[in-house]
């Protein structure tokens, strides 16, 4: 009876409670997305790279550096030479080094251009190795290997035939038309940027930007030419090198050498390092956010709290007909409570299935844009927690109005 009489009493006065659960479900949509966002952003970002002790490119910052290698975003500042790759991988204490460049794209995804040794090397998670779901690791000029989210969303298939274009833009006013490379491989997901990244041979990037007619001629006549024979299409720099050392003791001398090299200016960074810096340059923004959600909560409890407070000088009848049929003041007083309860789960179920939904939609456009995978599955230990601490300030701000109807509860006695 007294969860029925509570339920009653919200629905006569539906349309002011209904503007407060509106209220309150938006500011509760607010600070549950940005707490979701940003710690699927960090995981997703942690989860990229794996296994991978230094990356090298040109003289650049380090976060800018980590960007474009790692999460294809944005360009690099200078490129690395051929030469100095080549160096650095003879070194004695290198155990592995991957070149990557980039440059080109295809219907707005970015374009990798690699080794072999990137199917091999490379990893994500915790160590995760590329698993191929199709096909196999490119073996000749103009093979190309897809992320699984360009192979689903463009609906190629392995031996369909891909045009590149110059330029990371949506829109390019410069095909590559005249030299079209083969889908050879279908990798599986990773919920990383390799989803969203075609990836072909060095050689097959420097191919694609010959302008001499005759060696264009040529390579059309040989598209099947295999990469060990194309030493004559070696490019001159690359944008970044992935680098794996034979010892972790290493990892501090070795960046060291980099980073003075004489030869070439380079960068040298530790991706968990150069992360952990990316998050402390964020973290003002982040926390910015973070008050703000907080604010708009506190806000939309205040009006819940005016809200209640207003509804009891209205409701001073139905609190004398209460007392008549014998409930006690605390009862009242509880009444007010349950009532400011049920307007925040009400609250909590609408922002957790709008957030779910706007989530599911936004997720491929999110991932498309900024190489972030974020999951529509919204519980975890931290909005748990915001969510229980969202129900013990809903039940501090009704304790005016409880007070309040308390009071009445008591004079109407006497």
């Amino acid at each position: 009876m007294f969860i029925q009489l509570a339920i009653k009493s919200l629905l006569n006065r539906k349309g002011s409670i209904i503007l407060t659960i509106a209220t309150i479900s938006i500011s509760l949509f607010v600070m549950l997305g940005v707490d979701h966002i940003r710690h699927q952003a960090k995981e997703s970002f942690a989860s990229s790279v794996s296994g991978v002790d230094l990356i090298v490119g040109g003289r650049t910052g380090s976060i800018n550096l980590l960007l474009y290698s790692v999460f294809r975003i944005g360009t690099p500042t200078d490129n690395l030479g051929w030469q100095s790759y080549k160096r650095l991988s003879k070194e004695r204490s290198v155990r592995w080094a991957v070149p990557i460049s980039l440059g080109d794209s295809h219907k707005g995804y970015r374009v990798l251009g690699t080794s072999p040794g990137y199917f091999k090397f490379f990893n994500f998670a915790n160590n995760q190795p590329l698993h191929f779901k199709q096909g196999k690791a490119f073996e000749a000029v103009f093979d190309i290997v897809l992320g699984a989210n360009i192979a689903d969303r463009l609906g190629y298939n392995i031996g369909d035939t891909i045009t590149l274009s110059h330029g990371i833009g949506n829109t390019s006013f410069r095909n590559h038309d005249n030299l079209p490379f083969k889908v050879v491989g279908i990798l599986r997901a990773t919920g990383t940027p390799v989803d969203q990244t075609l990836h072909v041979s060095l050689q097959g990037l420097e191919a694609v930007h010959i302008t001499k007619p005759l060696a264009v001629k040529r390579l059309k006549e040989a598209p099947e030419l295999i990469l060990a024979k194309a030493t004559y299409l070696e490019p001159k720099s690359v944008t970044a090198v992935m680098i794996g050392l034979k010892s972790k003791m290493a990892v501090f001398n070795f960046q060291r050498q980099i980073n003075t090299d004489k030869q070439e200016p380079l960068t040298a960074i530790l991706p968990g390092v150069a992360l952990s810096q990316l998050w402390q340059t964020m973290s003002v923004f982040d926390n910015t956010l973070r008050l703000i959600s907080y604010l708009v909560i506190i806000s939309s409890l205040i009006g819940l709290s005016a809200t209640l407070l207003s509804s009891i000088k209205e409701r001073l009848n139905e609190i004398r007909l209460l007392r008549i049929i014998g409930a006690s003041s605390v009862y009242v007083f509880s009444l007010i409570e349950l009532e400011a309860l049920f307007i925040a789960l009400i609250s909590v179920i609408i922002a957790l299935v709008s957030l779910s939904i706007v989530l599911s939609v936004s997720q491929e456009i999110i991932l498309n844009n900024y190489g972030v995978m974020i999951e529509p599955q919204i519980f975890s230990k931290s909005s748990i927690e915001l969510i229980i601490g969202f129900f013990l300030f809903v039940f501090i701000a009704a304790v005016s109005p409880a007070i309040t109807a308390y009071n009445a509860a008591k004079n109407s006695q006497t």
